[in-house]
């Protein structure tokens, strides 16, 4: 076993973490289809900021908050649906599940496939476990620290070069783009809106994007398990100083970010650094 696997002071497998979120947020996935579908009333409100949440959230937050914190009663827990009132215990604990019950809620309730059931695990403000659970598109990213990125189990790799002009996809925040038909000379072919950062996070993993960029007040439930898809698939997501950043801190915001192939990193941080954004 590869040595990034094993917790020596506590003699701890973070694979046995990844099989225990693996599963569970397998079934919390199922548990959203019926609501996806029309089966189940989603009852969609507004949360501050202009954010809809539905019934699917609440249920699949509860879902997993119940049998994951059964499971490990000692970590903490960080969750879009869940307020979080003592910040204490999530700072304290050694590891902490981060988790955003259905990440693309606008697409979720819209009828788009493109939305996951988020769970990362962090230990020192970084993930060592994660998996996004698409279950209206048939897939399931996994990823452990030190052991690789994995789609539907079979392990995803971002080539060593990028890809050609001709096939060089870029998505997220328009600004970001509009600066960078103005400023570069690369060809390069938008991706449409993915209403699920998370998920546009793991497409540049699995090499159907070459990068994307993430514009403010992101949280740390929309990255955290995507955040080690992509770096153990050979990916970056930094942000706008070239630095990554530390989850499960006091504030779960994140600032500008850019997720993207190694090669492309110099080229999206110098026009994320040159576009301010409002």
């Amino acid at each position: 076993m590869d040595k990034n696997l094993l917790n020596n002071e506590d003699g701890f497998s973070y694979q046995e973490d990844l099989d225990l979120i693996v599963e569970v947020a397998r079934h919390a996935g199922n548990l959203a289809m019926p609501y996806f579908h029309g089966d189940k009333q989603l009852d969609v409100q507004m949360k501050v900021g202009d954010s809809p949440v539905s019934a699917a959230d609440y249920a699949v937050n509860a879902y997993l908050e119940e049998h994951l914190m059964a499971a490990r009663p000692d970590y903490g827990w960080l969750s879009e649906e869940t307020l979080d009132s003592d910040k204490s215990v999530r700072l304290a604990a050694k590891r902490t599940f981060i988790v955003d019950p259905i990440d693309g809620t606008r697409g979720f309730i819209n009828g788009s496939k493109v939305w996951c059931v988020s769970v990362g695990i962090v230990e020192d403000g970084r993930p060592v476990a994660g998996v996004l659970v698409c279950p209206a598109c048939d897939e399931i990213y996994t990823a452990v620290l030190g052991d690789g990125a994995k789609l539907n189990g079979e392990i995803i790799k971002i080539d060593a070069e990028l890809p050609s002009q001709d096939s060089l996809i870029i998505g997220g925040a328009r600004v970001f783009l509009d600066a960078m038909d103005i400023r570069t000379t690369a060809f390069y072919k938008r991706h449409p809106h993915v209403p699920s950062l998370a998920y546009r996070i793991a497409m540049v993993a699995a090499g159907k994007m070459a990068g994307t960029y993430i514009k403010p007040n992101a949280h740390d439930w929309d990255i955290a398990a995507a955040d080690l898809i992509l770096h153990e698939a050979g990916g970056v997501l930094l942000d706008a100083k070239g630095e990554r950043f530390v989850l499960n801190q006091l504030s779960p915001k994140k600032p500008v970010m850019v997720a993207c192939h190694p090669e492309l990193l110099k080229t999206m941080l110098g026009i994320v650094v040159e576009t301010p954004f409002s």
